[in-house]
Order: C-alpha cells, then structure tokens, then sequence
C-alpha cells in the first residue's frame, strides 16, 4: 500500500529532522523545527511500519472528495475492515469478524480518540459519536497488534487523531449536499504561538436518508487547547459533544429490499437519540532522547433514548485514568502501560407508544463496570533488520447489575484474563517487510450481553470469548506497486454470538458457541500506472465456521461476505481528479446459523471527483450506486429463516449525489 512507501519515508524524514519525540517548533542547532499535520502523519506511519503484523494509516486526504457520512467512508479502503452501510450514520463495523452477529452498537473493536477509549467501561460503543471529516488520520491496528493501546480484542483498535492548532492554523470550511435533502457543514479554526495552541471543529448535518423514517441530524463540537509547560513537558485538554437524533429504517424482508428498498419500517416510531459529552486530559514528557511518557484522564458522560420494540432509556457515566510509556533505544524498544476504567448506567426500560415511553418502567437496573488493562512489549533485534517481539495484556474486570424491580435478579461476575503476544519482523530490503505473530485475545462479556431483555430481566451467565490467532504477511513497495497483505487464523472459543430477539419468546439474544473460527485474507494493492493514475484496490476474504458444533456442525456464520473486493482508479493532479470506484460482493453472506438462506451478491459503482477552482478553494463531487443496484448490504442473523416474510436484510445505499466545496484560509 501507498502508506507503507510513506512510512519508509516517513521514518527517513524522522531520522532528518528530529532526535526526540518531541511536540511542537521544537529548537534544534539549526532552527525551529515546525510540527505540521505532514510531520504526525509520517510519525504514525513510521510507527505502523514497526509493527510484525496488520496496520493501516488513513489520512483524511484519502476521503477528503467524499460525502463522509460515516466511518465507513473513510475505511473503505482499509484492508480488512469490513464496514457495511444499514441505514444512515449506522454501519456494520468489524474486523476479522469482531462482534460478528452484533446488530446494534459495537463490540470486539477498541475506539480511541487521540490515544484515549471512547468505549463504555464495559468495552461496548458508539461509533456514531466520531465524524470523520474531523480527523487528521486515522490508525487501524487490527488483532493483537493493537496492543499499544492495551486492546486485546479480536478485531484490534482504530484509533482517530484530531488536528492541533499547530497543525492545522488558520480556517477551513466545508460545505456539501445533496440527495435525500442531505446537507453537511463543517468550520475549524486553529491558532498556535510559542506556548500554546487551540483548534475548534463544529460540524452539523441533516438528511431525509435514502430510506423511509431514517431522517436524522446531528451537531458536533470538538476541540483541544495545548499548553507547553516546559521543552519537554507538554498538557492537552480536549472536549467533544455530540447530539444526534437518528430515526431507525429497519430491517426489511428480502422481497423488499430487492423491490422497494427505499421502504422503512414506521412501526413504533423507532430512534435513537444520543447527547454525549467528553472531557480529556493528555499530559506528555519527553524522557531522555528517544522516550515519551503519556499520562491521563477523561470522563464520558452519555444519555441514550432508544424506542425499538421498548422504549430504551439509559444515562451512563465513565471515567478512566490510563498510562503509556515508549521508549527506544538503539536495537531494543519498550512499551508498557494500563488504563482503567470505571462506569454506571441507569437503564430503564418502558413501554414504547410510538416512540413515547409510556407508564412505569418494565425494567430498571444499576449496571456498573470496570475494567483494568495492563500491558507491555518488548522489542529486541538481535541482528540488524530483524526484530523479536513479546509482550501481553492482562485484563481485570467486573460487571453487577442492580435489578431495582426484582432485587433476587441481581448478579455481579469478575473476569480475568491474559493474552500473551509473540510476533517477528524481519525487512530484507529498505522496501520490503515480512512479519508474523501468534496471540491470544480475549472479549469481556457487556451489559447488552449480560442483562437479558423483557420479560425475564435478570443477568444471564456468559464467558469471556477467547481466541489464538496465527498472522503472517509482508508489506513493501517494488516498481508501480505498493502492498499491504495479511493472512490470519483465530481459533475461538466460547465465541459471543447474537441472533435476532423476539420479545416474550426469546428473551436473551446472546449465547457462547462452543469452538468457531475465524480465517481469512486482508489485501491491499496500490499500482501507480502513470504519473497521472493510480490504481487503489483492497480484497478481503472472511471464511468464519462452527467447528463441530453439536447444532450446527462445521456450518459457516452468518452476517459477513465470504468475499469483498473494492477498487477505485484515480485519474487527474492535485487540481483536477476524477476516480471512478467498483465494490464486489460474488455472493452475500448466511442470513441464519442452520445456513439456510443466502441473497445474491452486487457490484456498486461510483465516481468521486475534484477541481481546484482557485488557491485554498477546490469543489468535490460524489456519486454513488450510479446504477440504482438493488441488493442486500447487510443483515441481522438468526438461528434459522422462518419464511420470506422474515425482515432480516438491509439494502445497499440508493443511487445518491453530493457536491461539496472546501476552503482553507
């Protein structure tokens, strides 16, 4: 991939211009060294580049012509992160098949936000709440190479880093619209002197959505102010707030989604409703010449209303503390850290009028959490070019839920795990790495596991899902082509796995299969075929089973493709480009465990373009589904299709057009 040639000159450039991991115009002998946005983003790829397994940095460049509703727009082309639309801001979110069959919400990924989770304290989450037309970059670790940030998920962490006022000075506006009465607005000032810095993003959207009763609007603030307290100490405060008001499409059953997939679903006036407030802290020292010491803490504070088939209400508050230290010196390289967290819910539960809670509460409890990750690794190269890794996460954590209507249905379970990792890397040539590593992870069971729905409220009994994953692959760039390549094997056990609730018949919706795996292929391929053209392509493979499962045998999992393939061709300079894209599904994935039902694939295509009309100013185009393709994008699983009536399916987004223009002052 482009971003490994990056990162080789990223780590050169590094070499050049700096001896510390220092923070901003820094002085040298022969100057002040300034800090830009190119500068991180060479710092972060150069780390990638250190890492014996899957990463990928994203610069916000790569998606900067799209309407970036979602997450999805922005990692689309990441190897191995599967990101598929339902409706709206909400997508599917996975990687290698982390929180496979989660409908709703996320887990088995670890969010951070500028090196901070933004995850519940009981490792569930939102990504509704990052938009990525803030971000600078993103990083994505996948599997056990995410244990830089303490993660010992299956599917790793993705972590989105935000623009400083030294960064990023000056003004930027955004501005974009179109189909669905779709319109987005972005503004961002930065300021910078010799002590301090700060950067302000507002952001704002509104739509109509490609499907009925899927309106949704959202307003977003962030910002940071950094305070340089001495050469080598530096303070960050960082504030975000979101609300967003989401009206809920649904799931529709196949007939529709391939006849009328604009249809939604009215019934009970369904939505989800979120205003969040974020508040961090971020000191950093600089130990000796080649060493950094992050301390911090932060306080998320959320309130959730959510009719579906009740009316969810839910006010949460978390707080954490966490530490990282890194250092490096000539052929060893150390890291170590821990983070903690603590959270409390107040959930209540209603019955839903039409998307009003009416009457007391069916339910209501007091879920608290913690959990506690402490992790290290060590780096030694033994010979020049070749690195040896160890190093493990060890995870302490509870969860207890206070049954206020029905005291004998509260519980409370610990957990502790460690998840050991062994990794090598070994680089023949200045432009071509190989890798390998073998880890355990491991997945404490949340509160949307944990608490069983109505009408038996209560706390159901799960394990922690485990997994040995097996990893090798290479990374590199020869002639025209860039590559980034990783083929994985996790064995799990008690693997967390959903199917859809039918209240008052099947009140709990997760369960822990017996032994699944999960195998696959996560391909990226970058040819520069002219000055002028480039070719970006990413394939993913996803082969999750059963394994000898006394119900479903070696049958295959529902939710995820076999096959992904995307590829986009971008054609033109910096001040012009048009990039024709083309994403093929051969087949879509299981609707149910028994594998009894499987839709027909796609192919979408679209066209993204650019054109610098004059200096800071450039207009943007996106085109998507131009051929109005009809096809099922995702789907929630259950244990077995019933008939066709069964609404399991989300269509594909409709054909949609955007036009945008973005300045820079």
């Amino acid at each position: 991939m482009k971003n490994f040639a990056r990162a080789l000159t990223g780590a050169s450039l590094l070499a050049v211009l700096v001896s510390t991991p220092a923070f901003a115009d820094e002085t040298s002998a022969d100057g002040p060294i300034i800090v830009t946005a190119e500068r991180i983003l060479a710092e972060a790829q150069a780390q990638a580049a250190r890492t014996p397994g899957g990463t990928d940095i994203v610069a916000a460049e790569d998606y900067k012509d799209k309407a970036a509703v979602s997450l999805r727009d922005a990692l689309g082309f990441s190897p191995g992160v599967y990101t598929q639309p339902r409706f709206g801001q909400e997508v599917r979110l996975s990687i290698r098949g982390s929180g496979l069959s989660r409908g709703f919400h996320m887990r088995g990924l670890t969010l951070l936000q500028d090196g901070i989770p933004i995850n519940l304290a009981d490792n569930n989450g939102d990504f509704q709440e990052l938009d990525p037309t803030i971000f600078q970059h993103l990083e994505v670790y996948r599997g056990a190479n995410a244990l830089r940030f303490g993660s010992a998920t299956l599917g790793g962490a993705i972590n989105g880093v935000t623009p400083t006022g030294r960064t990023a000075p000056g003004v930027t506006l955004r501005v974009d619209g179109g189909s669905f009465e779709t319109f987005r607005g972005l503004a961002t000032v930065g300021y910078a002197d010799d002590r301090a810095d700060v950067w302000v993003a507002v952001a704002g959207d509104t739509s109509s959505s490609d499907r009925q009763h899927g309106d949704r609007h959202a307003f977003r603030f962030n910002g940071n102010v950094g305070l340089r307290l001495t050469d080598r100490i530096e303070t960050r405060f960082y504030a975000s707030a979101q609300t967003i008001r989401q009206e809920l499409a649904g799931a529709l059953n196949l007939a529709k989604v391939l006849s009328e997939p604009k249809t939604g679903n009215f019934v009970g006036n369904q939505k989800r409703d979120i205003d969040s407030l974020r508040l961090q802290n971020r000191t950093r020292f600089s130990i000796g010449d080649t060493g950094t010491l992050d301390v911090g803490v932060f306080l998320n504070q959320k309130s959730l209303f959510h009719p579906i088939f009740d009316v969810i209400d839910q006010d949460s508050t978390d707080y954490g503390v966490y530490g990282r230290y890194e250092q490096s010196w000539d052929r060893v390289a150390l890291t170590a850290g821990a983070t903690s967290r603590w959270g409390r819910v107040n959930a209540l539960q209603y019955a839903n009028v039409n998307g009003h809670a009416v009457g007391a509460p069916k339910a209501s409890a007091l879920q608290t959490a913690r959990t506690t990750d402490v992790y290290g690794e060590v780096r030694v190269a033994p010979i020049a070019d070749l690195w040896l890794i160890a190093g493990g996460v060890y995870i302490d954590g509870r969860r207890t839920v206070e049954n206020r209507l029905n005291p004998l249905a509260s519980d409370g379970e610990s957990f502790s795990e460690f998840t050991p990792k062994f990794g090598v890397l070994y680089q023949p040539s200045a432009a071509i790495q190989l890798y390998a590593n073998y880890s355990r992870s491991a997945e404490l069971p949340g509160f949307s596991e944990l608490a069983a729905a109505q009408p038996n409220p209560g706390f159901v009994a799960l394990k922690p899902q485990t997994a040995w994953t097996a990893e090798f692959g290479t990374r590199g760039k020869v002639g025209i082509a860039s590559w980034d390549v990783s083929f994985y094997r996790a064995d799990l056990k008690k693997e967390l796995l959903q199917y859809s609730v039918v209240p008052g018949v099947i009140p709990v919706s997760t369960f822990n299969a017996g032994k699944t795996r999960h195998q696959g292929i996560e391909a990226g391929l970058d040819l520069a075929l002219m000055p002028w053209a480039t070719l970006r392509q990413v394939y993913t493979l996803s082969d999750f089973t059963f394994r000898n499962d006394v119900q479903f045998g070696n049958n295959r999992l529902p939710v995820i493709a076999t096959h992904l393939y995307r590829a986009e061709l971008r054609l033109g300079t910096e001040a012009f480009t048009v990039a024709p894209n083309f994403e093929w599904v051969p087949r879509a994935a299981y609707a149910d465990y028994a594998n009894t039902t499987r839709p027909d694939g796609y192919t979408l295509l679209g066209l993204t373009a650019h054109a610098q009309v004059m200096k800071g100013v450039t207009l943007f185009a996106d085109a998507r589904n131009l051929t109005g393709k009809k096809a099922v994008g995702d789907i929630g699983a259950v244990v077995r299709v019933t008939g066709p009536a069964q609404a399991l399916y989300y269509p594909v987004e409709r054909r949609a057009f955007s036009l945008g223009v973005r300045a820079a002052f």
